[in-house]
């Protein structure tokens, strides 16, 4: 579904993406991890077109994506970024919807439904404005968001950062659900072992520069993801 193929980028004259090459299958769960300033978040705003790359091959379901980033939300592919960026004075529904905008002229109601299904608190929160909301309940509204867009192709980008692990655990089981739905799933995530609980398939970025990749399982073999990246367990 996605394929990219040595992917330079840089900030002014910092190299910041060096050849980055990797592929996300249909249906598949894919992981990206790394520690921060590794590249992670360039890489996603690359794809989504957000940020202009230098060299290399950015194709999904084999054709080249534009460089527009309405044009690649219309091909399928949506972006909930590192940060959330909800629209913070509207309520929750209203963010709801805005994530629908790619559908012109259509009935919301089933896409609203799945999101409160996997959210329940977003049913309750309605009519809250975003800004008031926990950080638990704003990453939540940030994948419903996302999801009403309808992806095929969704990419999330440090979806746990700064949430407490009971947060964490609602975020996990609902990814697998998303994932379950049929929807395909590139994450970026800095922790590396929510990244391996969920994903099926894991790149590990470095300095900008993919150097490993695998299972979950053969990444918790690894002596140097167990030492760096996992406390040494």
């Amino acid at each position: 579904m996605l394929r990219i193929e040595n992917l330079h980028v840089y900030y002014g004259k910092a190299h910041v993406l060096k050849g980055v090459s990797l592929h996300v299958a249909p249906g598949e769960f894919v992981a990206v991890i790394g520690p921060n300033g590794a590249g992670k978040t360039t890489l996603f705003r690359t794809i989504s077109g957000l940020k202009e790359h230098h060299h290399g091959v950015i194709a999904f379901k084999d054709a080249p994506l534009p460089k527009d980033p309405a044009q690649i939300v219309r091909r399928g592919v949506i972006h909930c970024p590192e940060g959330r960026h909800l629209f913070g004075d509207m309520t929750v529904r209203e963010n709801l919807e805005m994530g629908a905008f790619r559908w012109d002229h259509r009935d919301m109601s089933d896409d609203l439904e799945r999101v409160y299904a996997l959210f329940p608190v977003l049913r309750e929160r309605e009519r809250q404005i975003a800004r008031t909301l926990s950080g638990g309940e704003q990453q939540m509204l940030a994948i419903g968001r996302a999801l009403m867009g309808r992806p095929e192709l969704l990419l999330l980008d440090e979806p746990t950062l700064g949430l407490a692990p009971i947060v964490r655990k609602a975020i996990a089981e609902a990814l697998q659900q998303i994932n379950q739905d049929g929807v395909t799933i590139l994450l970026a995530e800095q922790n590396v072992a929510f990244a391996l609980a969920d994903a099926r398939r894991v790149y590990l970025l470095e300095t900008g520069q993919i150097v490993k990749v695998g299972t979950p399982e053969e990444f918790r073999a690894d002596e140097h993801v167990r030492r760096v990246y996992l406390g040494g367990v």
